[in-house]
């Protein structure tokens, strides 16, 4: 490609001054640098000196401006992001080098910054967005400029979650040396930045273009009835082998940063390394790569689709993808599809977009202009990001950084399909016993089933077909590199000559009852149709095949050979979770002892990304703990979820249930469901840390199909199974506003109740007191009526003294006795000097928040009576009215959630919708199908559970629910319908893959 100069033909308003400026730049990729390529153009262009510090290689400035004002000085004063590849961050590897380049040799670094900036006379230094520089500047005594879509102190902020305490600082120094910029040149797709209070928004910096379409191609030799698509990986790894298949025909692929000696098949061109590319992006058809936000802005830029893969831990990536799909842009591909070369439905889907990008795309010069004003002296007006803009823009990201893929707006129908090759989302219709949508034959064919019953489960035998792959690839060794992580962590987990044990635990649908479950609600809930399977096997560690890095480090610690459990996660690709975890079991001890249940939550929560991994080792700790299991065998643990993760239908549970039966089942520990699901209360309470009730465990492990498990949650007595009347159907309709039981709302209600029930108790007894020192007189104490200074009545009054579970109060008792004087709220501190405690073992009062009392009070006590109604009604003859009333309760529940302020405003969007699908007059003139809706679960988020008639109608207004909830919010809504067997009813299995000979 021909470069050229930077005054051929360019216009821009010379400066009356000649400026000199210091423009540091990350060393974090190459899309820095070619941004900041669009900027130092036009300020050369002004006449003024630019000074580049850099690590980029000169071809990335040089090709685009040849001029004597431009030098480049090449030093790395941080490193970025360390990449583990090209589609994961290595988090604890990316601060260990920050702290090698930037935090250890930093007063020398300072002290070179500020001679350099004196030396050449520097009139303002601009960094993207290197920190250390805005300090230099100062230090220098010369104004500093950030430009940047993001910044480090946000980058590394999650990292430091998995790192030693000696790092946090690093997030502190940061934010430190950017509050010495003076503003933020902010570009489009920008993150949360806290560290600027003062920000200027300009357009997107994008590099122009040289050539057009036709040019390029022409020079290309390829005719406008060819595809072209852009392969475009910031460098592609070792190991990843281009075929001539992954192309449909009539297509070509030109390749970016092949390795020169590399070997292409005839459909793909090698590009030089120093390749311009936006020319080849404006000729091109669409674009497989990364997002970044190179890629991203002239992808929108030139209505380029591009086909993206997600990086694991680049937290810049939720916000760049969300401008990409809001300008309808971007289509998703899953990683295994990527390597192995399953291109084509990608593809059809990008060149069938129209990005409809408008905006600016000449930041490069806004910028320009405002550093040159800066550098002169002039002040430009900027926005004052106040302390609520920044924590909305906190708020964003955490909706951000949590969605779950498969419901993005760009994600085509066939998505689902692809999820469906492991087993890691059923897509097929409710699951019933004797069901046989998948080919039974080439499961017992593959195993030797001896014990158990598949029980016609068609994601059962999905998940066997999924172990049957991973044994046929144990063979290929090195060949098997196309695979993902996971699969190919699994394909050395187990030994195929042994006894596997496999167990399964759906997911489920809250449909009465909820957060009332820890007050001892009576509640309903129904197994849904997504599960989780896991396989166990125990091996003796003599025959434990270890991963690499368990062997070096049994070796390291000179250990002879201990047992070892290690897992994998199927689905980890698709959440952003690390797939493997391993570890001695050795260190869940303390001598003869198992470790405290702190200590193990301590354990677990070292590294964020396989936090995951205390779900499933923490059934260990427990039985260790309780039943004085100890594991002298080494364990090996796969989980394949398809219950989707952060939407209330409680994919803990499952994963939790499952693991244990199955673990149970491996060595011979007979457990019945309920006592199973009250171990795994403890793992959710004291492993993991989530305060959540029981009804999400005993739904799992003792719900049968198609019927709603009626318990009694004190603590959890189970009344038994409720048919649901066949011409009543539940639904699960997901927000995407992501759910989590661990998180401050959830909490904070659940101590609001365990106070009001403390101060109920504390009201109880000194009534109760009043009454006996009145000698047991008629005479009216504190407003309760004589006939309650009677026997029954002081019953009464002790049995609420003594109150276990606050829904054993009745409403009418709550009303006329202990509503009025409950406190709104009450400050921590305040109701720990008069109450002590508030004796909940699984919550800590925070001495200075404030909980709301009365209405996480009144919820339970109210809530615990409407699930009784619901029960009741469920048996009442079929008819509009049992319908209404059940509707009706589902509402009021949903609206005291609300009050409790657990709701949110995509659940209230959600139950808004069915009650206008309800109340239109077309529902009404055609005996309407729809009759309630309420928020599950934990609440903040997650599915709303809708009831209805069983009939075809309801499931179109379901699906038009769905869509207007996706015009309304770009959001599509995951369904939730049909229901499966809990664990206990499922069993397990016993397997053993049949060896070659009876294979014949």
């Amino acid at each position: 490609m021909k470069t050229t100069r930077v005054d051929e033909g360019d216009e821009f308003s010379a400066s009356p001054k000649h400026l000199v400026f210091a423009y540091y730049v990350t060393g974090h990729g190459f899309g820095h640098a070619t941004r900041v390529v669009e900027v130092v153009r036009h300020l050369i262009l002004a006449g003024h000196v630019v000074h580049v510090v850099t690590g980029a290689p000169d071809f990335v400035f040089t090709s685009e401006i040849q001029s004597p004002r431009l030098f480049i000085r090449k030093v790395l004063l941080d490193c970025g992001a360390v990449q583990a590849d090209a589609l994961t961050v290595d988090r604890l590897a990316s601060l260990e080098k920050y702290s090698q380049t930037a935090v250890l040799p930093r007063a020398s670094i300072l002290t070179t910054e500020v001679e350099w900036l004196n030396s050449i006379k520097a009139d303002l230094v601009v960094s993207d967005v290197v920190p250390v520089a805005c300090r230099a500047a100062a230090d220098a005594g010369i104004r500093s400029v950030c430009i940047t879509n993001f910044s480090w102190d946000f980058i590394y902020s999650e990292y430091v979650m998995a790192a030693g305490f000696h790092h946090r600082s690093i997030i502190w120094q940061i934010a430190e040396d950017y509050s010495h910029c003076e503003f933020l040149i902010r570009l489009p797709g920008y993150c949360p930045m806290p560290a600027f209070r003062d920000v200027i928004d300009v357009p997107l910096v994008v590099r122009r273009l040289h050539k057009s379409r036709a040019e390029v191609r022409k020079e290309l030799g390829v005719g406008d009835d060819v595809k072209l698509v852009i392969f475009n990986f910031g460098g592609q790894p070792a190991g990843w082998k281009l075929k001539e298949e992954y192309l449909p025909a009539g297509w070509l692929c030109l390749v970016c940063g092949a390795s020169d000696d590399e070997e292409l098949p005839p459909n793909f061109i090698k590009l030089a390394k120093d390749v311009y590319t936006p020319d080849l992006i404006a000729a091109s058809d669409c674009m497989l790569g990364k997002i970044g936000y190179g890629t991203v802005s002239e992808a929108l830029a030139y209505k380029l689709p591009l086909v993206f893969v997600r990086r694991d831990y680049f937290n810049e990536e939720p916000f760049l993808r969300n401008m990409l799909e809001y300008y309808q842009g971007g289509v998703e591909m899953i990683r295994r599809d990527l390597l192995t070369g399953q291109w084509l439905p990608y593809l059809e889907r990008a060149v069938s977009l129209k990005p409809c990008y408008e905006g600016g795309i000449n930041g490069g010069e806004v910028a320009a202009h405002i550093l040159e004003d800066t550098a002169i002296g002039s002040n430009r007006a900027s926005d004052k990001l106040s302390g609520a803009r920044r924590l909305i823009d906190a708020i964003i990201l955490g909706y951000q950084l949590q969605r779950v893929l498969g419901g993005d707006i760009c994600i085509p129908d066939w998505y689902t399909l692809a999820e469906n090759e492991l087993g890691l989302r059923t897509v097929l219709p409710t699951v019933e016993k004797n069901q046989t949508s998948f080919p039974t034959q080439e499961c017992i064919e593959d195993f030797e089933i001896l014990h158990g019953d598949l029980q016609g489960l068609s994601d059962t035998m999905s998940f066997l077909n999924s172990l049957a792959k991973l044994d046929s690839m144990c063979g290929l060794g090195k060949n098997i590199k196309h695979q993902m992580r996971e699969q190919m962590a699994a394909t050395a987990l187990f030994n195929w000559e042994e006894e596997i044990f496999i167990a399964r635990a759906p997911g489920r649908l809250d449909v009465m009852g909820g957060i009332a479950d820890y007050s001892g609600s009576l509640v309903l809930q129904m197994p849904i149709r997504e599960a989780c399977h896991v396989a166990v096997q125990k091996n003796h560690p003599s025959k434990q095949k270890l991963w690499k890095h368990a062997q070096a480090r049994q070796h390291a610690e000179g250990q002879e050979l201990s047992p070892v459990l290690q897992i994998v996660s199927f689905g980890s690709e698709l959440s952003n979770r690390g797939p493997t975890f391993d570890m001695d079991l050795s260190d869940l001890m303390d001598g003869e002892q198992p470790i405290s249940y702190d200590k193990a939550n301590k354990y677990f929560a070292q590294d964020p990304s396989r936090k995951w991994a205390a779900y499933v080792a923490g059934t260990i700790m427990v039985l260790m703990t309780e039943l004085g299991v100890r594991f002298e065998n080494s364990i090996s643990i796969l989980v394949s979820s398809a219950v989707p993760e952060g939407k209330g239908v409680s994919s803990s549970a499952a994963i939790e249930v499952a693991t244990m039966s199955a673990l149970a089942a491996a060595h011979g520990l007979n457990i019945n469901p309920r006592d199973l699901a009250l171990l795994c209360q403890k793992v959710e309470n004291h492993i993991v840390g989530a305060p959540c009730g029981v009804m999400d465990q005993m739904a799992s492990a003792c719900g049968e199909a198609n019927k709603l498990l009626a318990m009694v949650c004190q603590p959890a007595e189970v009344l038994g199974l409720v048919e649901i009347p066949s011409h009543i159907r539940f639904w699960g309709i997901d927000s995407g506003i992501r759910h989590s039981v661990g998180g401050a709302d959830y909490g904070s209600v659940r101590i609001g109740t365990f106070m009001g029930r403390k101060m109920i108790k504390s009201m109880a007894s000194s009534l109760l007191s009043r009454s006996f020192s009145n000698g047991g007189s008629c005479q009216q104490v504190d407003q309760i009526n004589s006939d309650e200074m009677e026997e029954d009545g002081r019953e009464l009054l002790d049995a609420e003294a003594s109150l276990n579970y606050l829904c054993n109060l009745s409403p009418h008792r709550y009303e006329a006795l202990y509503a009025d004087r409950l406190p709104d709220s009450i400050i921590g501190k305040e109701f720990a000097e008069k109450y002590v405690d508030h004796n909940d073992s699984i919550t800590v009062i925070d001495q200075k928040c404030s909980y709301a009392v009365r209405a996480s009070t009144r919820h339970p006590i109210y809530e615990n009576f409407r699930v009784k109604a619901f029960k009741a009604l469920l048996t009442a003859a079929a008819s509009d009215v049992q319908l209404s009333a059940l509707g009706e309760l589902m509402y009021q529940c949903h609206y005291s959630y609300s009050a409790c302020g657990l709701g949110s405003d995509g659940t209230d969007r959600l139950v808004d919708l069915v009650q206008k699908m309800q109340h239109s007059k077309l529902s009404k003139s055609e005996r309407g199908t729809l009759y309630g809706a309420k928020i599950t679960g934990g609440g903040s988020g997650g599915t709303v559970c809708v009831m209805g008639r069983n009939c075809l109608r309801s499931s179109e207004q379901i699906l038009e629910i769905q869509q207007r909830y996706k015009s309304a919010t770009g959001f599509m809504p995951f369904v939730f319908e049909g229901s499966s067997p809990g664990a206990g009813k499922f069993g397990y299995l016993k397997i053993r893959r049949r060896s070659p000979a009876n294979l014949i």
